[in-house]
């Protein structure tokens, strides 16, 4: 049923395609037509009335057809781009200025002339002949009426077949072998509609591969293969690099909390230890006091380090999963935060932490600058993809600023090929969803909804 849906989809791309196939054909066929009646009435049905007349026909139709090259062009690369989302690139070379000499002959680039139209006229001409697009352009003009009569012509003469067949079981005497009337025209009704059904089925196909024969005749070098390569390349650098940055910034960041917290509270401590070895035997009430410093400078050294290691990955993230680690965090929060998670199973463990990390940033954002009351975060997996949704109350407003949070999170979900979109229109509400392709690994269960 799919391909069948999907070929009444293509109905409206065929009737496009059929459309621009039509100037082609009707133009010039048009113009020759007229023009050489045209001749023959006035000069006569003679051999060289006829001569004369062909040459003119001939000239009228290459006149009629050029102003159809390239409007049909653009609109077959229009039709691919929406239809099948490839981008064909076109670039024409520059045309040369019309240049007069001091004898006053027109320089064209190519040819003197001694008339400014003449001199247009030809370097138009020459300039068509000479520029790779407008050639290509040229070449589709006359192919694609006759692709579209070979690819397209037998399937749609098949679905009319169908349909004829159908119908004409109910409207004229048929028989099959010794069944006839009702029986046969039940018969031609069901011969016809598979024949249409398979003529659904087939269209998508057929209008691919003209897609595919425009595409190699309007961009005979691949160069929307290259741009879209090149455009990938610059993206996956682009992400690389702000992988890189992150972690390196991450490490600077744990080596200065270790430095400055834990490092600096245990050594702390060894001095206080040293000092309590010395008092023992001299002031062991000193000693004492000491010992009870030395001791809730231990535990706070311990807090830190558990501090530190939530930071880099929480220990709940690695043990219960995206779903109960984003519980945690309503827990915390300051504001009402319902979440509901729907994943059959875990993603993969850096993609879970880009998305964790990116919530909690979402959240801390919202309780900062959104004055929000209420918060909805929705985690869900369809069709391959890792969809979360964050929604706040608050005053919205919120923006992508180059250098802003949101830019942030949208490069670290970059790293996975995910996306982010904001809505957040002044007096809110404020809508943020990061969609990130997905393979679940491990599996575990978790579709609920938790009030934080």
């Amino acid at each position: 049923m799919d391909l069948v849906r999907t070929g009444i989809g293509s109905i409206g791309w065929l009737g496009a395609v059929v459309v621009s196939s039509l100037p082609g054909v009707a133009a010039p066929v048009l113009g020759a037509l007229l023009v050489s009646g045209t001749v023959l009435a006035v000069t006569g049905y003679s051999d060289a009335g006829a001569l004369f007349a062909f040459v003119l026909a001939l000239a009228a139709a290459v006149l009629m057809a050029s102003p159809a090259v390239r409007l049909n062009a653009g609109w077959t690369r229009s039709q691919i781009e929406r239809r099948c989302g490839v981008q064909v690139p076109v670039s024409y070379t520059a045309r040369p200025e019309l240049e007069m000499d001091e004898r006053g002959y027109w320089w064209t680039g190519y040819s003197y002339h001694r008339g400014q139209g003449v001199a247009r006229a030809a370097q138009l001409v020459h300039w068509s002949l000479r520029d790779p697009a407008t050639r290509a352009e040229m070449v589709w003009l006359l192919v694609n009426p006759v692709a579209v009569l070979v690819l397209l012509g037998p399937v749609v003469g098949f679905g009319l077949g169908g349909v004829i067949l159908t119908f004409s079981g109910f409207m004229t005497y048929q028989t099959y072998g010794p069944v006839s009337g009702a029986g046969a025209a039940l018969i031609s009704a069901v011969l016809g509609g598979t024949m249409v059904l398979l003529t659904l089925a087939l269209l998508p196909h057929a209008l691919r591969v003209h897609a595919d024969l425009a595409r190699r005749i309007l961009d005979p070098n691949g160069r929307a293969s290259n741009i879209q390569l090149t455009r990938r390349v610059v993206e996956l650098t682009e992400t690389r690099a702000d992988a890189v940055g992150s972690q390196a910034a991450e490490l600077r960041r744990i080596e200065r909390d270790l430095h400055d917290g834990a490092q600096a509270r245990l050594v702390s401590i060894g001095l206080t230890l040293g000092t309590i070895e010395h008092l023992l035997e001299s002031d062991p009430d000193a000693a004492k006091q000491l010992l009870a410093e030395t001791r809730e400078s231990s535990a706070k050294a311990l807090q830190e380090l558990r501090d530190l290691v939530k930071g880099i990955h929480p220990p709940v993230l690695a043990e219960r999963g995206l779903g109960d680690a984003v519980r945690a965090l309503a827990l915390d929060s300051t504001q009402d935060v319902e979440v509901t998670v729907g994943l059959p199973s875990r993603p993969e463990l850096p993609m879970e932490a880009a998305v964790y990390f990116s919530i909690s940033e979402l959240l801390v954002n919202a309780a900062k600058h959104s004055g929000a009351q209420h918060v909805w975060v929705d985690i869900l997996h369809r069709a391959g993809r890792l969809r979360v949704t964050v929604t706040d109350d608050g005053r919205g407003g919120a923006t992508k600023t180059p250098r802003g949070g949101l830019r942030g999170i949208e490069r670290r979900l970059g790293t996975f090929d995910g996306v982010l979109s904001v809505s957040s229109p002044l007096g809110g509400p404020t809508t943020i969803t990061m969609e990130l392709p997905c393979a679940l690994s491990s599996p575990r269960t978790s579709t609920s909804s938790e009030k934080g």
